[in-house]
């Protein structure tokens, strides 16, 4: 590879805590993402030339500061850990709106760690890129957790409770189930979010959510999808979150009429997100929709099968 050619990698986007398991479960999803371009320079350090939006223009929002940059930490991080000579220079495409609940900021992560890996004389196995990716990530969210980044880097649904890091569990899916994202019009900022949630729960509701996590993870295991609607619940985090997401019942209630089997935020919102049967994915895209727009917020939805691939080089 020439000193001056960039690489690309495209990373998706997804729904963080899959309303079931808070910190510890993620999905990716199809159809939107970021994008970054890397390349070797003789120069060390990381560097970001530019920052370009969903209409290929400079981000007005987002800075090329390294130091301020989830892409840029994920690579500074990687290439000192691997001993690489050099630097790196990165174009970071954003494809995801900010603050969506959509894993932005976990995508620039991973996309960079994945552009910058490729450029390694011995890359590492993807899956080991996902330290790297946590770092970059944890400047947005306020917290060292890895359901956006571990579905975005490796596809799929994924078990990743803190425990158990830096090893992910890709659980298995139900054939016939697919994901509907709904993004309205809002943002909600993440840290913020976080810092907002109660510091302790009663055992009852510690009880009750661990029973509902246990049981979807059963039904995925098992292709019980009426298991994994009856088990698809969060008694703890969405009831603290709803607030900031004023169509949020409108468009879950209008998902569950349309037959989606549950319907939760994705992360901190204020995307939602719902599953249900493929066949019943074009209704529960167009219910929550209209719900959305009848409460006043423009939105964008995407239908997604559950086993989306993870994050991949595009080009070299």
């Amino acid at each position: 590879m020439k000193q001056n050619e960039f690489v690309t990698a495209f990373a998706p986007a997804s729904i963080g805590n899959v309303g079931v398991g808070f910190d510890m479960l993620g999905l990716a999803v199809q159809g939107v993402g970021d994008r970054v371009s890397a390349r070797r320079t003789e120069t060390a350090g990381i560097t970001i030339k530019n920052v370009r939006g969903l209409d290929g223009e400079i981000h007005p929002d987002l800075s090329t500061d390294p130091s301020q940059n989830t892409a840029s930490l994920a690579v500074e991080a990687l290439w000192q850990d691997t001993g690489a000579s050099g630097g790196v220079e990165l174009i970071v495409h954003k494809g995801i709106p900010l603050e969506s609940g959509m894993g932005s900021s976990a995508a620039s992560a991973v996309a960079a760690a994945v552009a910058a890996n490729a450029l390694l004389d011995a890359p590492l196995e993807q899956e080991a890129l996902l330290p790297y990716t946590m770092i970059g990530e944890k400047i947005a969210s306020g917290g060292l957790h890895a359901d956006n980044v571990a579905p975005s880097l490796i596809g799929g649904l994924v078990l990743c409770p803190s425990v158990v890091l830096p090893s992910l569990i890709r659980l298995p899916v139900p054939g016939g189930l697919c994901s509907v994202l709904l993004h309205p019009e809002l943002t909600v900022n993440t840290a913020e979010s976080r810092n907002g949630l109660a510091s302790s729960y009663s055992m009852e509701q510690w009880l009750e959510q661990q029973g509902y996590l246990a049981g979807f993870i059963a039904g995925c295991a098992s292709n019980d999808i009426d298991l994994i609607g009856q088990c698809l619940r969060d008694v703890i985090i969405e009831p603290q979150r709803v607030a900031s997401v004023p169509c949020f019942a409108a468009i879950k209630s209008a998902a569950m009429e349309a037959h989606a089997i549950g319907c939760s935020l994705s992360g901190s919102g204020p995307s939602l997100f719902a599953f249900c049967l493929e066949a019943d994915a074009d209704s529960v895209s167009s219910a929550m929709e209209q719900a959305s727009r009848g409460a006043g917020y423009e939105c964008q939805s995407w239908i997604s099968p559950l086993d989306v691939a993870g994050a991949f080089v595009e080009e070299a």
